[in-house]
């Protein structure tokens, strides 16, 4: 189960390893795309599904860590209503500004944006999303003001960021990319703690605001009752369809680190990030439509 719509950046990652498990348990493995709610449709099924290990869901930070902290009434419980299977990967949103304005790092723009609180208009895929919670960290801990515009997704916000309408966005590589490689867009850095290969950019951490790390996470969990035994043995098989080849290149187009973490990684993940992202969502007094 993917709690997205078909075409997502989720079903990237989810069909290639869904082929690649079918072939090694000689067993059709199903995508089903049921989006809406910010994912809150797709994960209230999965957790009121049979814990017989059949049904699975791939969800990102925004269902498991977000949510939670975004909705007074949540049709699920992240850690209640699911066992964990793996925590897949992780990968960064790209810190990225119009050429119109006047910074090439990040200090510049920290300086700019202290220098013209609420001026900075930056765009995300609407309330609540990853992007938009990545930038409020930002404004946290930079110590900045910069005025939020919501779209209707990601791809909207960048059309308009590449058209100069707003000065500044947190995307994804996969998305990005054509628009950077045309010279539409400037990035200034990855948001995840580390360097990733393949992205010659520095960290928003190392740039000047230690410990910034908003990475977007990819995670697999089953309903809860699941027996533990059945979520190790699958842990093990995507860790298997991981090694392929074909699974490598699908996680390097898509600038995600691979991280086939097991069920108590993600377990012990969870509970840090759940933490986080309620201060995160507090401070800068999120709300959803």
């Amino acid at each position: 189960m993917l709690p997205y719509p078909p075409g997502g950046g989720t079903d990237i990652i989810a069909r290639p390893l869904a082929q690649r498990l079918s072939e090694q348990w000689k067993q059709q493995v199903v995508v089903d795309n049921r989006g809406g709610a910010n994912g809150n449709i797709g994960m209230e099924l999965v957790a009121k599904s049979p814990p017989d290990g059949h049904t699975l869901v791939l969800a990102l930070t925004a269902q498991l860590a977000v949510n939670p902290a975004l909705y007074e009434r949540l049709p699920y419980d992240p850690v209640r209503d699911f066992e964990p299977v793996t925590l897949l990967g992780t990968g960064p949103y790209v810190l990225l500004v119009h050429p119109s304005l006047p910074v090439k790092t990040v200090k510049e723009l920290v300086a700019l944006a202290r220098a013209r609180p609420g001026q900075i208009a930056y765009g995300s895929a609407g309330n609540g999303s990853g992007a938009h919670l990545a930038a409020e960290l930002f404004n946290g801990t930079a110590g900045v003001k910069m005025t939020h515009v919501p779209y209707k997704g990601g791809g909207p916000g960048l059309v308009d960021l590449a058209a100069g309408n707003i000065q500044l966005m947190f995307a994804t590589w996969l998305s990005s990319k054509p628009l950077v490689d045309g010279g539409r867009l400037r990035p200034l850095a990855v948001s995840t703690a580390r360097r990733l290969a393949g992205l010659p950019l520095p960290t928003v951490a190392e740039s000047g605001l230690p410990g910034f790390d908003a990475g977007v996470w990819y995670a697999v969990l089953a309903p809860a009752g699941t027996p533990r035994e059945l979520t190790q043995r699958i842990h093990g098989e995507i860790v298997r369809a991981n090694q392929h080849e074909e699974m490598k290149a699908v996680y390097a187009r898509a600038a995600i680190e691979p991280l086939n973490g097991g069920p108590e990684d993600l377990a012990k993940f969870l509970k840090e990030e759940l933490a986080k992202w309620a201060r995160v969502v507090k401070a800068a007094k999120v709300q959803v439509d």
